[in-house]
C-alpha cells in the first residue's frame, strides 16, 4: 500500500518549479520522514540543491543524482560563507535558468534568513515560492515528549534566537518584558551563551528551580536529552549542537510523553 501511495504522488497536482526560479524550501529539524511532499517534490525537480549545515545527507541523497549541491553552510565560530555571497550565488543560479532550490534546516522563516534571501530575491525580480518546514522549536521539542503548549501548563509560548547577527547576545531583546510575557520560551542557537540567557531570566525574575531542556540533533539516530534547572544552566558544559532549548513547565510532560528514545534505541530515523 505504501508503495502505491508513493507512485500516485508522481502524478499529484504539485506546482510547476519552473527554470529560472528559487524555492525557498524547509528540510525540517533533521530526519527525511519530516519533509513535506511539496519538499520532496522540489528536490527531485531542482537542477541546483544549496544547502545548510544542518541538511542531513539522508536528505540530500533524495535530490535528482545529476543536481549541483552547493554547501552553504553556517555554523558559529567556524569559517562560513557570508550571507550576502550565498544570495548573490542564489541569484546567478536563476538567472542561468537553472532551477534553484535553497534548503534549509527548520523552517525558512523561523531564524533562518529565508525573509532576507526572499526579498533579496523579489528586488532581483527572481520569481519564488516558500515552501515551509516543520520547526525544530516545535518538532523537535515533539521527538523529546515535550508540547509546546499544554492546557494545563500554558497559553502562550516566546521563540527567541540565542545570537544576532554578531554572534553575541541579542542586545535588543527585552529580557525583563520576555521573561514575565510568557511561562515557556523556546530558543534557537541559545548553548553558546546560555550562561547569559539564563542570568538575564533570573536577573527578572524567572525561578532558579524553573527547568530547562536542551534537546541535541533532534529527530536523529544521535538525539539526546539533558535536563538542568535555570539556576544551573551557567555551567552546562559540552553540549552537542545543533540544539533546542526551552524553559518552563512544560518539560514535566516529559516523562509519560517521551515516545522516541525507545526509536533511537533501534536505530530508526525520521
Amino acid at each position: 500500500m505504501a508503495d502505491s501511495l508513493f507512485a500516485r504522488l508522481s502524478d499529484a497536482d504539485f506546482p510547476i518549479f519552473a527554470p529560472g526560479s528559487v524555492w525557498l524550501v524547509g528540510a525540517g529539524p533533521g530526519g527525511p520522514g519530516l519533509l513535506t511532499l511539496l519538499a520532496v517534490h522540489a528536490l527531485g525537480q531542482a537542477d541546483a540543491v544549496v544547502y545548510d549545515a544542518l541538511v542531513s545527507p539522508d536528505i540530500l541523497a533524495l535530490a535528482r543524482t545529476d543536481a549541483e549541491r552547493i554547501h552553504a553552510g553556517k555554523r558559529g565560530g567556524k569559517p562560513s560563507p557570508k550571507q550576502a555571497d550565498i544570495t548573490l550565488q542564489l541569484i546567478a543560479l536563476a538567472r542561468q535558468g537553472r532551477r534553484v532550490l535553497r534548503l534549509k534546516g527548520g523552517d525558512p522563516f523561523m531564524f533562518g534568513r529565508g525573509g532576507e534571501e526572499a526579498g533579496a530575491l523579489a528586488a532581483a525580480g527572481i520569481p519564488f515560492r516558500i515552501v515551509p518546514g516543520i520547526s525544530a522549536g516545535l518538532g523537535g521539542l515533539a521527538y523529546a515528549g515535550i508540547p509546546v503548549t499544554h492546557r494545563e501548563t500554558n497559553h502562550a509560548v516566546i521563540f527567541l534566537t540565542g545570537h544576532d547577527e554578531t554572534g553575541t547576545v541579542p542586545g535588543a531583546v527585552d529580557w525583563a518584558a520576555v521573561a514575565s510575557a510568557a511561562p515557556v520560551i523556546v530558543m534557537y542557537m541559545a548553548v553558546k551563551h546560555l550562561p547569559a540567557i539564563a542570568d538575564k531570566l533570573l536577573a527578572a525574575g524567572r525561578s532558579s528551580t524553573e527547568v530547562v531542556t536542551i534537546v541535541s540533533h533532534v529527530a536523529s539516530r544521535n538525539q539526546s536529552v539533558l535536563e538542568t534547572t535555570l539556576g544551573a544552566a551557567g555551567a552546562t558544559v559540552d553540549v552537542p549542537t545543533p540544539a533546542i532549548v526551552v524553559l518552563g513547565p512544560v518539560s514535566r510532560h516529559r516523562g509519560a510523553l517521551d515516545w522516541y528514545v525507545g526509536e533511537v534505541r533501534r536505530h530508526v530515523f525520521g
